[in-house]
């Protein structure tokens, strides 16, 4: 873990002595849009219009913020043309990595090694977090966003006018939005980002306090989801997305590593249920790797895992029968 300063790296974990124990996240910096035609986004941020092989994703499979990206190139069949590069699951002193060894974790646009070399590529003397998901533009060499909330909406509709693009999908209708955005905010900030507040926390009130509201979040969600097959309305959105990539990992490494122990995902009927049904969706499972997952975390926090052994278990059986049928129609793609 590091940071870039003034185009410099420095291998420096976050400092919570500055902010009483308390863990925050630092903005994403790169902000610009993707629209169908090249005009500026919804809060006229800087355009760049959407085009076939134009675009790659710079993720990592161990990140849930990176995650949700595939899940969209993936259900919206974007994989024809947006690329995908992975960084290797090891966060350690020089941040994300490639391992030019190995093909499944190379650069195949810049065989760069560090990801903190894209970042200054684009901003030579750039001073931040080096993180993922990255949307690069390989015609003009820049980064497009790396803001993973933004990038899910550009996938969301920008390429729709492309070939074999399921257009039909819209996992953020008009009709829905407000209701959508009061969930996405609830569980960003006490679910999401929540596990991290609770795990990166460094005194003993801030933890109990982030730790109290993730799981009153999730009774809330329980509690929710007990009358709804899905977060909002009759139908798969943005919301349940953006909720899946963080309870995929929840028993593997955040109920453990990052002590949110008060009760496993899978003590939850509901959310648990709910969990294994979004995962059944097709091409969803081929997006989800725990190995990976839980070697970035147990291997690349070693303020949190000195010994950095990453656990056998626990068992996990995604496939297993959901029940959430009763509820209402399942997922169905265009």
């Amino acid at each position: 873990m590091g940071l870039l300063v003034n185009g410099k790296w420095q291998d420096k974990w976050y400092d919570t002595d500055k902010t009483g124990g308390k863990f925050k996240r630092e903005e994403a910096r790169f902000r610009n849009w993707v629209t169908r035609d090249g005009s500026a986004g919804p809060s006229g941020e800087s355009g760049f219009p959407a085009a076939s092989g134009r675009y790659h994703l710079y993720v990592s499979m161990a990140c849930p913020w990176a995650h949700r990206t595939l899940i969209f190139r993936k259900l919206k069949g974007l994989e024809e043309h947006i690329g995908v590069s992975v960084v290797h699951p090891d966060m350690l002193e020089n941040g994300w990595e490639f391992r030019p060894d190995d093909k499944t974790h190379q650069d195949s646009l810049h065989n760069a090694r560090f990801l903190h070399q894209l970042y200054t590529r684009v901003a030579p003397d750039y001073t931040g977090r080096v993180t993922v998901p990255v949307l690069w533009d390989r015609e003009g060499e820049d980064i497009v966003s790396n803001e993973s909330a933004d990038i899910i909406r550009m996938l969301n509709s920008a390429f729709d006018d492309l070939d074999g693009v399921d257009h039909s999908l819209d996992f953020y209708p008009a009709e829905l939005r407000k209701e959508i955005d009061q969930v996405n905010e609830r569980v960003y900030d006490t679910v999401n980002n929540g596990v991290y507040k609770t795990g990166f926390a460094t005194a003993q009130d801030v933890y109990e306090r982030a730790y109290d509201a993730l799981f009153e979040s999730l009774d809330w969600l329980e509690q929710r989801l007990a009358g709804h097959r899905y977060l909002v309305g009759q139908r798969v959105t943005e919301a349940d997305w953006r909720l899946f990539t963080t309870l995929i990992r929840f028993d593997a490494v955040y109920y453990s590593h990052f002590k949110c122990n008060r009760e496993r995902l899978s003590d939850f009927p509901n959310l648990s249920g709910y969990l294994r049904d979004l995962y059944q969706v097709p091409g969803v499972a081929e997006t989800v790797d725990i190995d990976q997952i839980k070697r970035h975390y147990y291997v690349s926090q070693r303020t949190i895992n000195p010994t950095q052994i990453v656990p056998v278990g626990p068992r996990l059986d995604f496939d297993a029968p959901h029940g959430r049928e009763k509820l209402g129609p399942g997922f169905q793609a265009g």
